[in-house]
């Protein structure tokens, strides 16, 4: 998937951080609208980010249900089923006002311009990421530091191998074509979970004792797996609740505030039960697991 590599950047400036192949939207409150889904892990992730960074009153949110067509995600959740700030019934709109021909999926998250209905990223990594580091003067007094300049490097090689092997990775499973592919990519994924097991059996969180993007972009990942990665994915060594650390992590990071209040279960499971028929044809979602098992102490505090 190639996306539209756009960053919106402080006065229009080339960002310090990254690299620039689209073009560069000044950061002005108010102008713009996040798309996402809560359905959506790669969407979760900027909910989570503008959360915690106190951005609610400087960027809105416009959220689209959790089932879509080959077409689009729709804004079937809103009134009328049209985004009540952009007008739209379909975020697909927004990529077409921006490109007439737009060739690709229609992803969340995306960002909006409100005034125009224009699209102007959907590069996932990038929009948290410019989030920190583009829009400070505009976060909360109390907000995280997500990116520590000490940990960056090593912030670095975690992400990414988060990224390949458990975002990616449950995918890898779950869309595998053959038995050899599913079998390699399951092996992968379970090499990246024993790792993360150990890492977190000697540290809160994944750089240590603060909360950072790294954990951000595992969570959303965890917050899917027994709900839908365990029998959706066939991801089904053990279950997220077999794994002691892993498990008090993610009961860690929901029960924080901006992370727990963004996950709706029905609609992560209604979203990969219903829109993939071709590994569940029938469309029938399951009803459990129970989510309050996300509410007991996790001890890790």
């Amino acid at each position: 998937m190639t996306y539209v590599p756009d960053r919106i950047t402080r006065e229009s400036r080339r960002p310090e951080h990254g690299p620039v192949e689209g073009e560069l939207w000044p950061v002005e409150p108010g102008r713009y609208r996040l798309v996402a889904a809560l359905a959506c892990p790669w969407a979760n992730r900027a909910i989570i980010v503008r959360n915690l960074l106190g951005l609610e009153d400087v960027i809105s949110l416009g959220l689209c249900g959790p089932t879509h067509d080959e077409r689009s995600w729709t804004f079937d959740l809103d009134p009328g089923g049209r985004d009540p700030v952009l007008g739209m019934e379909r975020l697909q709109e927004a990529y077409f006002r921006r490109f007439p021909d737009y060739p690709r999926g229609i992803t969340v998250p995306a960002v909006v311009e409100e005034s125009t209905g224009r699209l102007v990223t959907n590069d996932f990594p990038w929009i948290t990421h410019d989030f920190f580091h583009e829009w400070r003067e505009h976060h909360r007094a109390d907000a995280p530091d997500l990116w520590p300049v000490a940990l960056r490097d090593e912030m670095d090689r975690v992400m990414k191998r988060v990224f390949t092997e458990v975002n990616n990775g449950v995918y890898r499973c779950g869309f595998a074509g053959t038995q050899s592919a599913y079998d390699d990519a399951y092996a992968r994924l379970w090499v990246a979970l024993d790792w993360l097991e150990e890492r977190l059996s000697t540290r809160r969180y994944l750089m240590g004792e603060a909360i950072t993007e790294a954990d951000v972009r595992l969570f959303t990942t965890l917050a899917r797996f027994d709900a839908v990665y365990h029998g959706h994915f066939k991801t089904n060594r053990q279950k997220l609740v077999e794994l002691p650390h892993l498990w008090g992590y993610a009961r860690d990071l929901f029960q924080t505030p901006g992370f727990g209040e963004t996950i709706d279960f029905e609609q992560i499971k209604k979203h990969y039960y219903v829109v993939h028929r071709d590994i569940n044809p029938t469309g029938i979602v399951p009803a459990g697991p129970d989510p309050a098992v996300w509410l007991e102490p996790h001890g890790r505090g």
